[in-house]
């Protein structure tokens, strides 16, 4: 029989997968850095180019940083005068004839009244107060990217379909009510099945007890640590990988094919293609100011997608690492949830853009 030490040095003479790629890697450099010496620092000038404008320009300087700290506070303020309760006691009665844990609706409200990150930040722990199972927490994910992050998104949103003479009751009603009922309902019965009825008398009560100023001071403080070591990181990290593919030279190709498609399912090409990448704030804005002739089609689809948990480094980046810190849920787990609302959401703006435009214009 071999002697241990001598496995163990066979085993660790052998060549691993890791080491085989690393020295590719470092073979690759060292002929980049002598033949193309530019290369390196042009492949970190193009990441810069795509994560600085995001973050600076966006998070750091502009509104939407101080939009999320103060979304936090407002969402923590809400929660401690009993909003959470208030919503539980809404939807129960329907919920439990779905035989869902109602808890799954919240992040979907908090998300409408504030901010996608501080709906994770908040609602998150009272699915697992409220025994949610890691099905349920899944199904609320997805449902919570069916609701607009930005309450300012909304608002600009409604002045876009009232400026191409389109009746926006109905596709809020569509867009953003019916999915809280009617996602939760699908997911239940295909995806995620480990979902039960729940009785009021099972629940806790979700409104905490500190005082009105401890909370308003503590909240603010945990919406400034969910900016900056959690949003910021997550955009830097999904912007870093867009600027590999920009110097690579595929993402040009990425966003060719992104607007084919989202042509072909009625969503106006540029401001869908801003909602998806970008920021669904700015898409609307956009709306707002096309003066050509347009189908209305292509409005309402492109409404329905910006009024979502759009961009993608939100589905991918800063939801997975807000949700996995206070669910159930690991990231991976986290973010298949995220895509698949995302799904969802793309072909319920096909679906209403399609089939329930000619009824509203």
């Amino acid at each position: 029989m071999k002697d241990k030490k001598l496995i163990l040095s066979e085993e660790r003479n052998r060549w691993n997968k890791d080491e085989k790629i690393g020295i590719s890697l470092v073979i690759i450099s060292l002929l980049v850095l002598l033949f193309k010496p530019s290369a390196l620092s042009n492949l970190f000038e193009t990441i810069i180019d795509q994560v600085s404008p995001i973050v600076i320009d966006i998070f750091l300087t502009s509104e939407v940083g101080i939009a999320i700290i103060v979304s936090v506070i407002v969402g923590k303020v809400l929660e401690r005068l009993g909003f959470t309760d208030g919503l539980i006691r809404m939807f129960l009665p329907i919920m439990k004839v779905l035989k869902i844990n109602p808890s799954v609706v919240i992040p979907s409200i908090y998300n409408i009244l504030g901010d996608i990150n501080a709906a994770g930040k908040i609602a998150a722990p009272v699915l697992v107060k409220a025994k949610a199972t890691k099905s349920e927490q899944k199904i609320a994910i997805s449902t919570m990217i069916q609701s607009p992050q930005s309450f300012v998104t909304f608002v600009i949103g409604l002045i876009a379909l009232n400026k191409f003479g389109i009746k926006p009751l109905p596709i809020i009603i569509l867009a953003i009510f019916v999915p809280l009922i009617v996602v939760p309902f699908i997911l239940s019965k295909t995806c995620y099945r480990d979902t039960k009825e729940v009785y009021i008398e099972e629940l806790p009560r979700f409104t905490p007890q500190t005082s009105y100023l401890q909370t308003i001071f503590d909240s603010a403080r945990e919406g400034a640590e969910l900016l900056f070591l959690v949003i910021i990181p997550a955009v830097a990290a999904v912007f870093t990988i867009i600027g590999v593919l920009e110097f690579a030279g595929i993402w040009q190709y990425i966003e060719t094919g992104l607007a084919s498609f989202l042509q072909f399912l009625s969503i106006e090409p540029s401001t869908g293609i801003m909602s998806i990448l970008a920021s669904p704030t700015l898409a609307v804005a956009q709306l707002t100011e096309i003066t050509t002739k347009i189908n209305p089609k292509l409005i309402v689809g492109s409404f329905v997608v910006a009024c979502s948990g759009f961009p993608l480094s939100v589905i991918i980046g800063q939801v997975p690492v807000t949700w996995a810190r206070v669910s159930d849920l690991n990231e991976r787990e986290i973010i298949i949830s995220s895509m698949l609302g995302s799904i969802i959401r793309i072909i319920t703006a096909f679906l209403i853009a399609y089939f329930i435009t000619p009824f509203v214009i």
